[in-house]
């Protein structure tokens, strides 16, 4: 779903599904439930009319900020649904998490649905932007301390004790900015929002579908509150399990292996306009262009592209994937023609106006991602290296790992323990440069018996809606809890991947 809902059409706004290092705010967008009338529902909420999409109802639903201390102050959870089409037919509600962290769920639902005819008649789709970000109390920081950020890539002690330091600032900063919101945003508190909403909602069981790192407040609530799971569909996880090496070195693996599918589908389809070339060496030529702060993005020459930015085409491109636009971007850089439908420069760049998001300080509350010294940090660059000759590394983690240092963390990395009796699903692509098939698979064997697995033989990032056999076989679970066989593949649509 967030796989669809996201594209690239407007350009290289950084708000991919997992890990995004823009700070490109979403507090702005549609304001919802202005004006609502409407008495608050059995489950507390007072639902309206959303003001810019009059079909979807907004409301919010105050939850403690610290849910240890339930009576203390509150934040509130801003909330968007579409109800079923088919009321007579209404199993109940569909809550989805969105990715990120950052990305919010009600402008999912401000959207058209990614979901099913089908699923749209038995469900109401529900969905929110979790704590911390957009509407509920976004992680916000000064703009004049955030643009002090130092180049995301370290290459001595000095680089490191400069990250330090400058951490130091901004936390005190964004915690100043944000009140006590700010030590409370892990996936283990939004999944207690989750069993808020639920209630709140009247469904005595929660049926959900999160991609990516909403899959992690899925997996906590899994966790939590293991009798109150009626379906869960876990698409495209994360694996709170893994170190910090671990979890960068299986990152740049999973990136180096789109890469590379990249390059195979480029020379045996006459269709890439860089069909007959060496794709690699074009690669490598254009980084080392960004090396030396040479590389120019097509009608951007106040700035030039650094390495690590160039990276995000390796990840942002082939989590649709969409091959065909990446060759015509990589000519266009080399000096070819510009395709009409470039997208915008890659990466971050600084926060404009007076406030920056900050949505990254979720990641590291819930990982720890903290390393001793620089020499501890280039022991994993070079393990990232390793793996991905041609990719270094995966951008979005390795970038956001150096904002993780000195960060207290909530909700450490351990393994799963699940002790429901509902069955769960988990999908996963095979080739997903974002959140490696491996972490799937590791997740649903962590989870145990009953979970499933689902392989989808082909690309991208986010499975559902991806092919109608791994949108059936989704559908059939959320509707019927009906489980796929195991060992259940959906064929790779190699169609796909020229979109």
């Amino acid at each position: 779903m967030r796989r669809r809902l996201s594209t690239l059409a407007t350009g290289f706004v950084v708000m991919a599904a997992l890990l995004p290092a823009s700070m490109a705010g979403v507090a702005n967008a549609a304001v919802p439930g202005k004006g609502v009338t409407d008495a608050a529902d059995k489950g507390g909420i007072a639902w309206g009319a959303c003001e810019d999409e009059p079909s979807v109802e907004c409301g919010k639903l105050a939850v403690p900020i610290d849910w240890s201390k339930p009576d203390g102050p509150t934040v509130e959870l801003a909330l968007a649904r579409r109800k079923a089409a088919d009321p007579s037919a209404r199993i109940g509600s569909l809550l989805t998490n969105p990715g990120g962290p950052g990305n919010s769920g009600v402008n999912d639902i401000l959207r058209p649905s990614g979901f099913s005819e089908e699923v749209q008649r038995r469900f109401d789709i529900v969905s929110y932007d979790p704590r911390g970000v957009a509407r509920s109390g976004a992680v916000t920081c000064s703009a004049s301390v955030y643009n002090k950020i130092p180049y995301e890539v370290m290459s001595s002690q000095a680089d490191y004790d400069k990250w330090i330091a400058f951490n130091k600032e901004l936390r005190a900063d964004c915690r100043k900015l944000t009140g006590p919101l700010y030590d409370h945003i892990d996936s283990a508190n939004v999944a207690r929002d989750m069993d808020a909403i639920r209630a709140a909602l009247g469904d005595e069981k929660l049926t959900s579908y999160g991609v990516s790192y909403g899959t992690l407040a899925q997996q906590m609530y899994a966790e939590l509150f293991p009798n109150r799971v009626r379906a869960m569909v876990l698409d495209s996880n994360m694996d709170h399990s893994l170190n910090a090496k671990a979890f960068q070195v299986s990152e740049a693996a999973a990136v180096q292996d789109g890469f590379d599918e990249f390059v195979a589908w480029c020379k045996r389809d006459a269709s890439c306009v860089l069909h007959g070339s060496d794709v690699r060496a074009l690669w490598k030529k254009l980084l080392n262009k960004a090396d030396r702060g040479k590389l120019y993005w097509p009608g951007h020459t106040d700035q030039p592209v650094s390495a690590h930015n160039l990276l995000w085409l390796g990840v942002i491109m082939n989590e649709g994937p969409d091959w065909a636009l990446e060759a015509k971007v990589l000519r266009a850089l080399d000096g070819g023609p510009v395709p009409a439908d470039m997208p915008g420069p890659p990466g971050n760049g600084p926060a404009s106006g007076e406030h920056a998001e900050f949505p990254t300080a979720i990641l590291c509350e819930d990982y720890n991602l903290k390393l001793s010294s620089y020499k501890a940090y280039a022991g994993v660059m070079r393990a990232a290296n390793a793996v991905a000759p041609d990719m270094r590394y995966n951008p979005m983690p390795m970038g956001d790992m150096p904002r993780c240092q000195g960060h207290p963390v909530n909700n450490p990395q351990h393994r799963l323990r699940y002790k429901g009796s509902a069955p769960l699903l988990v999908g996963a692509s095979r080739h997903d440069p974002s959140t490696p098939y491996a972490w799937s698979a590791n997740v649903a064997r962590q989870l145990g018996p009953k979970a499933r697995l689902l392989s989808y033989e082909g690309w991208g990032h986010g499975i559902y809606g991806m092919t109608d056999c791994t949108t059936a076989v989704m559908d059939k679970y959320l509707i019927s809890l009906t489980v796929p066989a195991k060992g259940t593949r959906c064929p790779a649509d190699k169609e796909v991947a020229k979109q």
